[in-house]
């Protein structure tokens, strides 16, 4: 368990093979504002092998009970939910089959359907013959590129992989084999993100668009040179889709937990309860570093100026319903752009990417502004934009 006891509840499922190492690169940020659990699959990591029924007779259902269970341990009658790949499949059961239980939802590299049985068999047979650790050599350039393998995390998921209870990963895959969700996915009305990377080759982006395609209002993010751990290997706009996602306030018509923010200012009408809300928002679109700055530098002449901003920008603007961050991060560069603010097109590029656009996307509402902003102004935003995306990539430092 990590993060704040108050906080909103968030659960994060693993992919087979991994542990609860998987979700490293992403908890300390997730767990700012979120209690966040993480759990390990049946014999995987420090979990015992024996909740899975044997010889093959797994399913998703089993899987889906596990969480349950742990949600009920602790009294959470609705939590947010984010899982990769075999943990993605069990959100997406979760939330079509038990809606009151989930308030939101993330889906990484997963699938609503793994493909034909027969692989999955094959894989399953692999393993009780000859053992997990004869998978190993094969992850690398499937899970992640070889030189994420060659770091700390990638070495220990690789360990993980290789350290996995033979039975129990066997019954996992004969639960991916069976899945097929989906008829089911119609009926998810969680807001969804869906997550994928763009050389993922055991969950092409064709599997995330089709779950994407199929869950009313789901919001599809691919992420460029990632394989199938889109976490592990681009963790810096995985963690800020992520962040974006479960920092938005649910719509009107899905009911769910009450936000953290809500739950320890009281009325969400008061000045204190926009302040607190617009605070969370601010540092989940801008980041902890630019608000901490902001913090720092404020002084008794605009003070109340910076208060302005967190209550009536970011506590009732960006937090109204109508449109999703996306959509309010595209309208932001537009304006932005029009305007000729520069410092400010900056910042809210790596926003953008905060609110899960793609730096392709953020190209595209650029190139939309060369026609009724301008060439000369969309020139300087591509040249402004382009230098923040290589700085959120770590291509070159921040000034």
């Amino acid at each position: 368990m990590a993060g704040p006891p108050d906080g909103p509840p968030l659960i994060l499922g693993p992919s087979l093979g991994t542990s609860l190492a998987v979700w490293e690169p992403q908890l300390a940020a997730l767990a700012r504002h979120h209690r966040v659990l993480r759990f390990d699959l049946p014999g995987h990591g420090r979990s015992a092998a024996s909740p899975l029924p044997p010889n093959g007779a797994a399913r998703l259902d089993d899987l889906a009970a596990t969480v349950l269970r742990l949600a009920d341990a602790r009294g959470w009658e609705r939590f947010a939910y984010a899982g990769i790949s075999l943990g993605g499949a069990i959100g997406l059961h979760l939330a079509a089959r038990h809606p009151d239980r989930v308030s939101r939802l993330a889906v990484l590299s997963s699938s609503a359907h793994f493909g034909p049985p027969e692989p999955w068999h094959e894989r399953a047979a692999t393993v009780t013959a000859r053992g997990t650790g004869a998978l190993v050599p094969g992850r690398t350039g499937v899970w992640f590129a070889p030189e994420v393998a060659d770091t700390p995390l990638g070495a220990a998921l690789l360990s993980d992989l290789r350290c996995a209870d033979d039975g129990a990963y066997a019954a996992c895959c004969a639960a991916l084999a069976a899945c097929d969700l989906r008829a089911d996915l119609p009926a998810i009305t969680a807001p969804t993100l869906v997550l994928t990377g763009r050389d993922d080759p055991v969950t092409p982006p064709a599997h995330a668009r089709e779950i994407a395609d199929a869950v009313p209002g789901a919001d599809l993010v691919e992420i460029a040179r990632a394989a199938h751990l889109v976490n592990v290997e681009r963790p810096g706009p995985v963690g800020a889709a992520l962040l974006g996602h479960f920092a938005e306030p649910d719509t009107p018509d899905t009911p769910a937990a009450p936000a953290a923010p809500a739950a320890r200012g009281g009325d969400p009408g008061t000045d204190a309860a926009r302040r607190a809300v617009g605070t969370a928002i601010r540092r989940a679109v801008l980041g902890d570093a630019h608000v901490d700055r902001a913090r720092a530098r404020t002084t008794a002449f605009t003070e109340d100026f910076q208060d302005f901003l967190t209550r009536y920008a970011w506590g009732e603007i960006w937090n109204r319903p109508g449109l999703s961050r996306r959509a309010r991060s595209c309208v932001t560069l537009t304006a932005l752009v029009a305007g000729g603010h520069h410092d400010e097109l900056a910042l809210h590029t790596r926003a953008a990417l905060r609110n899960g656009l793609t730096p392709e996307e953020i190209a595209e509402v650029l190139l939309q502004t060369a026609v009724y902003c301008g060439v000369p102004a969309a020139n300087a935003a591509f040249t402004i934009a382009g230098r923040a995306l290589r700085e959120a990539d770590g291509e070159e430092p921040s000034p």
